[in-house]
């Protein structure tokens, strides 16, 4: 379940640290006050989009985290240890810089968006306060009716092998109608695989040749400069060891005195001579190493040129070239394949389809069993909602076309009152009705959740009264089975929470700013009594919330 949500520079928050418990936790706070602040962050640390406005005016980014315990999800726990990261714990992290972009991590290590996305589905599911309005379409009833049946792992594998056996269809399809322009293509690919493997060039060949097509190309130069340089040092005629000789042999011809003060001079002569001769020996052996080879020279450029040439004629890089021809080889097999292929593929296809159709059965059946017991599961709850007189079906249609969905469509019908039949929803529930059933089908559809964190947004809207104080009985019970945070404007769902989490905002130093706090039994009743009378609080308003709090909290049978 979700533990801590900590909030910084996000939207009209500057700083904020939740700790959360089990239980039902009610949210509530003034319209305006930022309630949808506290839902949007947690969205955001579960993969949901961000941009520019989430974060807070003036700051460079916004951070959020939310911490959950997962030790009863072994789903979550397996997908982290499928990604080699810690299970004992779970941290997302999400933020938000002022340009838009965001970054995110898991556990301390950096994850994409999706990465949130996959893991938060196995963390906590949102019921939406639109949640009514999907209702009114048909695919919205499919998924909720296989969620309930608890067989999402056999309709994912039904849709995949759907996949799979359309993608074959469309291949054996392309094989069947475009023979003449297959039998067209292989015989160019199959030129083009004999041109290059005529050329037969290897992998790394193409910069052996470049460097010793330098390498011969240069020969003559290299030959020629290095026996200029090598005469410059030990020509006898003006070379430099000639000239260093004889100016050493001057100075050394001097009286004993001169000679004295000019010893660093000579030493310099002997180093240089000494230099100048090891020079020399190293370039006549540089020389003597170098061969001119213009036959080897003529044939390296012919094989370059057809290297360019090739390469030009399939508009690739030179050096592209070797892939090139692979991926023509791969080509080129498929393509002679073609007639076995074809033979292949539609055994292939056929598998596909008795794989599908015996995936589409199973589920068929699962579905049509467990659309009874929702229709069940789902009129108790409507009965509870003060809609007893209704009728609730689910009606599971067949298909004449196959879908990755399997072979049936549902829908769901509502009879409000007795005697007329039941019809859609959206041709028959008013605003408050819709309500009430979409509660009672969210109810229904969280019991059987393997999730025990639910967040409600306003799901109770359109409900007061005596209904209302039984739509929070219902979120309280669901909260004693795990973790139920629910945004509210209606007291008789506040009151029954387990704990109750208050926001406000408020104008600081030309600033607005989203104050967020858990109440004390003092602060509940002072909240309740704002929900019930308004800004002036009364003491009848505030004994009515006492006695609702009071109420509320005793154990219901």
């Amino acid at each position: 379940m979700l533990t801590e949500l900590a909030i910084r520079d996000f939207a009209i928050v500057d700083h904020l640290e939740l700790e959360l418990a089990g239980g039902m936790t009610a949210i509530t706070g003034e319209t305006g006050a930022g309630k949808s602040i506290l839902l949007g962050a947690l969205g955001l640390c579960l993969g949901e989009r961000a941009d520019a406005g989430s974060v807070r005016h003036g700051a460079e980014r916004a951070d959020l985290s939310a911490r959950f315990d997962i030790a009863a999800l072994p789903e979550a726990r397996a997908w982290l240890a499928a990604r080699e990261l810690p299970e004992d714990d779970c941290l997302l992290r999400r933020v938000v810089s002022a340009n838009g972009r965001s970054k995110a991590w898991i556990n301390g290590q950096p994850a994409t968006v999706a990465d949130l996305k996959a893991l938060g589905e196995r963390l906590i599911e949102i019921h939406g306060q639109h949640a009514h309005q999907a209702l009114l379409h048909e695919e919205t009833h499919l998924r909720l009716l296989d969620d309930f049946a608890g067989h999402r792992e056999a309709v994912g594998e039904m849709a995949e092998t759907f996949r799979t056996w359309q993608a074959a269809r469309r291949r054996l399809r392309r094989l069947a109608e475009d023979g003449d322009e297959l039998a067209a293509r292989r015989q160019l690919v199959r030129y083009q695989v004999e041109e290059l493997d005529q050329l037969a060039l290897a992998e790394g060949e193409l910069k052996a040749l470049e460097e010793e097509q330098e390498e011969l190309a240069h020969a003559e130069e290299r030959l020629r400069e290095a026996q200029f340089a090598a005469e410059c040092c030990d020509n006898d005629e003006g070379g430099a060891m000639s000239l260093l000789t004889q100016a050493i042999n001057h100075l050394s011809a001097l009286p004993g005195s001169d000679r004295g003060r000019l010893a660093e001079a000579l030493a310099m002569l002997g180093d240089a001579r000494i230099q100048v001769e090891e020079a020399a020996r190293e370039l006549h052996h540089f020389a003597e190493g170098t061969e001119l080879d213009p036959e080897r020279l003529a044939w390296v450029e012919q094989r370059l040129g057809e290297v360019h040439r090739l390469a030009r004629k399939h508009h690739v890089m030179p050096e592209e070239l070797t892939a090139l021809h692979q991926q023509l080889q791969e080509e080129l097999a498929r393509l002679e394949g073609g007639e076995e292929d074809l033979e292949t593929l539609e055994a292939e296809v056929d598998a596909l389809r008795e794989r599908w159709r015996g995936q589409a059965r199973q589920v068929g059946d699962a579905r049509r069993q467990a659309a009874t017991r929702f229709g069940k599961a789902v009129q108790e709850q409507l009965a509870f909602l003060a809609m007893g007189k209704a009728r609730f079906e689910v009606e599971v249609l067949e298909r004449d076309t196959p879908a990755a969905e399997g072979l049936e469509g549902v829908r769901f019908l509502i009879s409000a009152n007795p005697g007329q039949p039941a019809r859609p929803l959206a041709k028959v529930a008013s605003g408050g009705e819709l309500s009430r059933i979409s509660l009672a089908i969210q109810v229904v559809a969280a019991r059987h959740s393997t999730i025990p964190s639910l967040v409600f947004d306003e799901v109770d809207v359109g409900v007061s009264g005596a209904t209302a104080e039984i739509v929070g009985q219902l979120l309280r019970r669901l909260g004693e089975q795990g973790q139920v945070m629910t945004v509210t404007h209606l007291p008789q769902v506040a009151a029954q929470a387990h704990r109750h989490l208050h926001i406000e905002k408020r104008a600081e130093q030309e600033t607005t700013l989203t104050r967020m706090a858990l109440l004390d039994e003092a602060g509940r009743v002072g909240e309740l009594a704002r929900m019930l009378g308004g800004v002036n609080l009364s003491e009848r308003t505030l004994a009515h919330a006492r006695e609702m709090l009071d109420a509320s909290q005793r154990p219901h049978h």
